[in-house]
């Protein structure tokens, strides 16, 4: 694993460019750009009758800076979660389309995405910075991902790989994450890398 000022120097360098890619290539900001209100995912609005603390917001609705100690944060969660949890749907696990729960031993995509906001959390990230995001995977189907919001852009906890991504390089098509300032309150997502506007969002 590379030193923390070389990986955070790497980082620096890709970000810078963003904007200049090859010819008729779409300019992506290091942020995602969001847009009105969206519906919460039914199992969210579920999961919140059932664990209301889980779903209050923590700290003030700020992105954090991305130094190395904070960098290392979102690994270790990101990679402790994903080798903790075997990868179940809710069906196997629950008989149910849809069951939103913080996961033991095994567990669907949203459910790692819960688990690794939680532990964040505990380790001080605000609630703000740490946002629950619903997109479509790369065989169109719907996945969960956690968002974290910092100084060098919006980068991607993901349970498929073990890497924290930028937003802009991952194969998802974005559609609604939380509200930085209310956990309980959802936003729609433009994402400039796909033409065509998502009129139908995973649940």
């Amino acid at each position: 694993m590379f030193g923390g000022f070389v990986k955070l120097a790497c980082w620096a360098a890709l970000l810078t460019g963003i904007a200049a890619g090859p010819a008729g290539a779409v300019s992506v900001s290091k942020e995602m750009t969001v847009g009105g209100r969206a519906s919460a995912p039914v199992g969210y609005v579920a999961f919140c009758r059932a664990y209301p603390a889980q779903c209050l917001a923590y700290g003030k609705p700020a992105e954090i800076p991305l130094t190395s100690v904070r960098l290392r944060e979102l690994e270790d969660v990101n990679i402790s979660v994903n080798r903790a949890i075997a990868p179940r749907t809710d069906a196997e696990l629950y008989h149910v389309e849809e069951y939103w729960t913080l996961p033991f031993a095994q567990g669907d995509c949203e459910d790692y995405v819960l688990l690794k906001r939680k532990e964040l959390i505990e380790r001080g990230w605000p609630s703000g910075a740490l946002l629950i995001t619903v997109v479509f995977d790369e065989a169109g189907g719907g996945h969960a991902v956690l968002v974290a919001r910092t100084g060098a852009g919006d980068l991607v906890l993901d349970n498929k790989v073990d890497e924290i991504r930028p937003w802009y390089v991952t194969p998802y098509v974005y559609v609604k994450r939380q509200s930085v300032v209310d956990p309980n309150a959802w936003v729609s997502i433009g994402d400039p890398r796909w033409p065509v506007p998502v009129t139908a969002a995973p649940r």
